[in-house]
C-alpha cells in the first residue's frame, strides 16, 4: 500500500487524487471505528457464546449464564447496527469526496490550455469523470477503510488470545499475517497487472458506447455500423478478459487465507488443549481459545480484495491526472464576460499553416480580417478548415507561420476574452433557453435575448414554448431540431461581446428560412464591427462573406 501512496510521480498519483477529494478525516476516523465494532462483535460473540457452550456443559445454575446470554445478545445486535453505521459513515465519506474530486477536475479543465482540451472525446471526458472518479471512491470503500478495519480487529483478536494463553496469541499472529500480507504479497504482481487492465479495458466499453450511440446516424448514413459494433463488442471481451485475469489472483489469495485459517484453528485447538491438560486454563477458557480464530480470520479475509481495488483506484488516479494535470497555481478567477475587452480587432494570418499533433499541416495562408468585414475559408472536407479556426483563435499553436490579434500573436489567453468560437457541435445545455443564451454573456436581460432570436428567426418559436424563455432545454439540445439548435447558436453569438467571431459550419441543417436567417446574423455582426470568419462547405453561403478563401488552393486571394 505504501507503494501506491508513495511520492513517486507516477506511483504517488493515489495520494495526490485521494487529497484532491478532501476527505474528512474524522468522518473517516469513524468509519474505521464502526467497522471495527461490527467485526469486533463477531470476534466477541464467537468468544462469548464459546465460554457459553463450555460453561453450560457443567449443568450451572440459570444465574451463572445470564450475564452471559445478555453479552451474546449485544454483540448479535451490535455486529448488524454497527456495520449499518460502517455503511453509512464510509459512503458518506467517499461520495462526498467524490463529488469534491469531480468539482476539482473540473475547475482545472476550465482551467487548462485549448490545446489539451479541445482534442479529448466525450467518451473520454465521461469514462474518466464518470467510472474513474467512482473507483476513487472505491478505494475509501472497498480499499483504504476494509484494510484499516483489518489491522484493528486483527490486533484485538491476537491481544484477546495472547492475554488468555500468549502462545495463542502467537500462533494466531502468525496465521493472520499469512492470511493478510502473505497472500497479499503473493499475488500482487499479477493483480496490480490486472487491475491496471481492467481499468482501461472498462474506459474502452465506455467510450466506445458513446461514440457509437452519439454517432449512431452517421454510422447509418456512411454503413459503418457494423464497424462501430465491433469495435464495442471487442472492448467489452478485453474488459471480460481482464476481470478474468483479475479473478486468477483472488482465487489464489483465498486459497492462502483458506490455508491459513485452517493452520490456526488447528495450532489453536492444540495449544488450549495442551494448556488445559497441564491445569494452565480451565475448559472454558481453553473452548474461547480455540474457537477464536474462526472469526478473527473474517477481518483479514477483505485484505486481497482490498489491494486489488487500491491498485484499480491508482491506475484510475492516473487517468484522472491525465485528464486534468495537477497544479500547484490556484484556479484563476473568471473572466467577467458582460464588455468587451475592446470594442473592434484585426485578425491577420501570415503564412499560416495549422495541425494537429501527428497531422498533415493545412496550406499556408495569408489572411486580414478588419472589423466590420466577413470572410469564409472553404475546402473539400478534412482539409483543415476547423484546425485552421482553432489556430486563429489560439486554441491551437501554428504549426507554421503566424496567427495576429492587433499585431500580436494569438495567444490561449484572447479565447473566450477576444476571440469567440462557435464550434459545429456547440454544447446546448439541459437548462432554460434564457440560460443556454446567457452561456455568451452572463447579464443577457429577456428583452436582449428576443431581440437576438428575432434576427435568427426564432422570437416567434420561443414565445411559443410552454414557458417561453424559461422551457428547459434536453441536454446536447435533444429536444430541438438541428436547424433549431443551429439558429440558437446563432443567437449566442449575436449576444457575445466579443470583438472577433470564429463560426464552424453555420449552414448546417438551415433550410432555405434558415439560411436567411443566418445571412441576418452574418449581416448584425458585421454592422456592429466585428471580425468575422466563417468555416462552410457550403459555397450557397459565399454571398454572406466579404471575402472567401480556399485552402484547396495553394495561395490565396487574400
Amino acid at each position: 500500500m505504501t507503494d501506491l501512496l508513495a511520492t513517486d510521480p507516477r506511483k504517488g498519483a493515489l495520494r495526490r487524487v485521494l487529497g484532491d477529494a478532501g476527505l474528512s478525516r474524522g468522518r473517516t476516523v469513524l468509519a474505521v471505528l464502526t467497522g471495527s465494532a461490527a467485526l469486533g462483535s463477531a470476534v466477541g460473540l464467537a468468544a462469548v457464546a464459546a465460554w457459553m457452550i463450555a460453561r453450560a456443559a457443567g449443568m450451572p445454575s440459570p444465574a451463572d449464564l445470564a450475564i452471559a446470554a445478555v453479552v451474546v445478545r449485544f454483540f448479535g445486535i451490535g455486529r448488524g447496527l454497527f456495520r449499518y453505521l460502517e455503511r453509512l459513515t464510509s459512503h458518506d465519506v467517499a461520495l462526498r469526496g467524490a463529488v469534491s474530486l469531480r468539482v476539482r477536475v473540473y475547475e482545472r479543465l476550465a482551467h487548462a490550455p485549448a490545446s489539451h482540451v479541445l482534442p479529448l472525446t466525450r467518451g473520454q471526458v465521461m469514462a474518466r469523470i464518470g467510472a474513474d472518479v467512482d473507483a476513487i471512491a472505491d478505494a475509501v470503500v472497498r480499499g483504504l477503510i476494509p484494510m484499516a478495519v483489518a489491522v484493528v480487529v486483527s490486533g484485538v483478536s491476537v491481544g484477546i488470545a495472547a492475554f488468555m494463553v500468549p502462545l495463542a496469541g502467537v500462533v494466531l499472529a502468525v496465521c493472520l499475517v499469512i492470511a493478510g500480507v502473505g497472500a497479499a504479497a503473493l499475488t500482487l504482481r499479477s493483480a496490480r497487472a490486472a487491475a491496471a487492465l481492467a481499468v482501461t479495458a472498462d474506459a474502452r466499453v465506455t467510450e466506445s458506447a458513446l461514440s457509437a450511440l452519439e454517432a449512431a446516424a452517421e454510422h447509418r448514413v456512411w454503413g459503418t455500423t457494423a464497424s462501430a459494433e465491433a469495435a464495442l463488442a471487442e472492448a467489452d471481451a478485453a474488459s471480460a478478459h481482464a476481470h478474468e485475469a483479475i479473478a486468477r489472483p483472488a482465487a489464489l489469495a483465498a486459497a492462502v487465507q483458506a490455508l491459513a485459517a485452517g493452520l490456526a484453528l488447528i495450532g489453536s485447538i492444540a495449544v488450549a488443549v495442551t494448556a488445559a491438560a497441564s491445569g494452565a486454563i480451565g475448559p472454558t477458557t481453553a473452548a474461547v481459545v480455540a474457537l477464536l480464530p474462526l472469526a478473527a480470520f473474517e477481518a483479514v479475509g477483505a485484505v486481497p480484495a482490498a489491494m486489488q481495488q487500491l491498485f484499480r483506484s491508482a491506475r484510475a488516479a492516473e487517468r484522472i491526472e491525465e485528464l486534468a494535470p495537477p497544479t500547484d497555481a490556484p484556479p484563476a478567477d473568471p473572466v467577467e464576460n458582460d464588455a468587451a475587452p475592446r470594442a473592434s480587432a484585426v485578425l491577420e494570418a501570415r503564412d499560416l499553416s495549422a495541425a494537429w499533433p501527428r497531422m498533415t499541416a493545412t496550406v499556408p495562408v495569408t489572411l486580414r480580417v478588419a472589423p466590420g468585414e466577413v470572410l469564409a475559408v472553404v475546402g473539400r472536407s478534412g482539409i483543415g478548415k476547423t484546425t485552421l479556426l482553432a489556430t486563429l483563435g489560439g486554441a491551437l499553436s501554428p504549426a507554421a507561420g503566424e496567427a495576429l490579434i492587433d499585431g500580436v500573436p494569438v495567444s490561449e489567453d484572447d479565447l473566450g476574452t477576444v476571440v469567440a468560437i462557435t464550434s459545429e457541435d456547440a454544447h446546448v445545455f439541459g437548462t432554460t433557453v434564457l440560460e443556454n443564451l446567457r452561456v455568451a454573456r452572463g447579464g443577457v436581460t429577456e428583452d436582449e435575448a428576443l431581440e437576438a432570436l428575432s434576427v435568427v428567426g426564432l422570437r416567434d418559436w420561443a414565445v411559443a414554448l410552454p414557458d417561453g424563455l424559461g422551457t428547459v432545454l434536453g441536454s446536447g439540445g435533444g429536444t430541438v431540431s438541428g436547424g433549431e439548435r443551429r439558429r440558437l447558436l446563432l443567437a449566442r453569438a449575436l449576444l457575445a461581446p466579443h470583438p472577433i467571431h470564429l463560426i464552424d459550419e453555420p449552414g448546417e441543417h438551415l433550410d432555405h428560412a434558415g439560411r436567411k436567417a443566418l445571412r441576418a446574423a452574418l449581416a448584425r455582426l458585421s454592422g456592429e464591427g466585428r471580425s468575422v470568419v466563417i468555416v462552410t462547405h457550403d459555397l450557397t453561403l459565399l454571398d454572406a462573406a466579404d471575402r472567401t478563401i480556399s485552402l484547396d488552393a495553394v495561395s490565396s486571394d487574400a
